[in-house]
């Protein structure tokens, strides 16, 4: 069943994200049954040429994709498999408490976004309610005590979309000020709708892929005036984030991963550094410091309002709700947004792993796990400032017709 919204809801469908061009919104051809997606990024044969990652008789190659229902593209880059110290050593320069003490990972290979995920992308996400409404009313693909754990909210639009958009909101600038729920909650939905598990890096992958097998305080080395030519920072930033990709890449082929926008990842933050281990080399799954508190919950890369030294690869920054939400009005406060900086240079990049994660940890990555964050989800869906609903492949006929 394929709900069609009425013309007022398909209007402000539109408006939302009205900032993208018409070619970049036009409807994909969709088939009558949903795409598999199931082998994107794995080719049998080795490449001739370009990035790839030999996995046993199998290669991993960047791929790009459709967010299904439209022509909106992002593109994942493969990383190869290996072990890396993380963190950095108390001698180097701008070196903080929790980049410390430095331990050996070891991280399986997966995929990561080539670039920070985009208004175009995240506009997307943000057009839902409407849909998913719709969808609710007509009792399609209906909430049991069954499928609940598959379910994502989505959030009303923004109270004040003035205030994140003033630095910008183009469709090729990262997507920002969005909570790490809310981030959970975009790789969820696109999980459901491509039937991929696309999931928030850990911060050992995140900072493996910055580091792009370098052991430098930067990824291109430790001369810190070399770092205009791969990141947007209080240096050369101009007015809010720039369009992603606008500079150098990593080794691995990664843009931003240095300045522009800081980007979630699924861990808790310390201030006091990483946990004693008792092993010479952690396993990333077990190097993850599953956060139990609202907050604070890490974002790793700097951004476009910092200095040099905040965007190393081992620098991060622990986020703080009090402050990050200190405008916003709603009572209680936003589980999906935060209205003041520095979130609106906080954004996010996708993740995928090669080999496909159990159930239950994958929901590890996409669900709530927080009394206090479920409370205001609740409370926010009670009184309709959030719709609740499966993010099936068949949505992605729903979203084509809203468009």
């Amino acid at each position: 069943m394929i709900a069609v919204l009425p013309m007022k809801n398909r209007s402000k469908f539109r408006s939302l994200i009205g900032s993208l061009s018409l070619a970049m919104i036009a409807a994909s051809a969709v088939a009558e049954s949903p795409i598999n997606y199931k082998d994107l990024g794995i080719v049998s044969e080795k490449p001739v040429e370009g990035i790839y990652v030999q996995v046993g008789d199998a290669f991993m190659v960047p791929y790009s994709m459709p967010i299904p229902g439209t022509e909106i593209q992002f593109t994942m880059i493969p990383v190869p498999a290996g072990k890396f110290m993380m963190g950095s050593p108390e001698d180097e320069t701008g070196h903080q408490s929790d980049e410390g003490p430095q331990r050996e990972v070891s991280v399986p290979p997966f995929w990561i976004g080539k670039t920070e995920l985009t208004w175009a992308e995240y506009k997307v996400f943000m057009g839902m309610y409407p849909i998913l409404k719709q969808l609710v009313s007509q009792k399609v693909r209906p909430i049991t005590k069954d499928n609940r754990v598959d379910a994502i909210t989505v959030p009303t639009p923004l109270y004040d979309p003035g205030h994140t958009y003033k630095l910008g909101s183009r469709p090729q600038q990262p997507a920002v000020t969005m909570t790490q729920y809310a981030a959970k909650q975009y790789t969820k939905w696109l999980s459901g709708l491509s039937g991929l598990q696309y999931r928030l890096p850990t911060e050992a992958e995140w900072e493996y892929a910055a580091r792009a097998g370098s052991t430098t305080a930067y990824s291109f080395g430790d001369d810190v005036s070399k770092l205009p030519e791969f990141a947007v920072f209080a240096e050369n930033a101009e007015v809010g984030a720039a369009d992603v990709a606008s500079l150098k890449p990593n080794a691995f082929g990664l843009y931003d991963m240095h300045g522009n926008a800081w980007e979630w990842v699924i861990d808790g933050y310390r201030k006091d550094g990483y946990p004693a281990g008792e092993k010479n080399t952690l396993e990333m799954i077990d190097a993850i410091d599953w956060p139990t508190a609202a907050y604070p919950r890490t974002v790793r890369g700097g951004g476009f309002q910092d200095d040099a030294d905040r965007l190393r690869s081992a620098a991060k920054m622990g986020s703080d709700d009090e402050d990050w939400k200190g405008s916003d009005p709603n009572i209680p406060l936003s589980p999906w947004w935060f209205t003041d900086d520095p979130a609106r240079s906080v954004g996010m990049r996708l993740a995928r792993s090669y080999e496909p994660m159990a159930k239950e940890l994958i929901t590890k990555f996409w669900n709530i796990d927080n009394e206090d964050i479920e409370l205001d989800v609740d409370i926010r869906l009670d009184e309709g400032r959030g719709v609740l609903a499966i993010p099936a492949p068949e949505l992605a006929e729903d979203i084509k017709s809203s468009l």
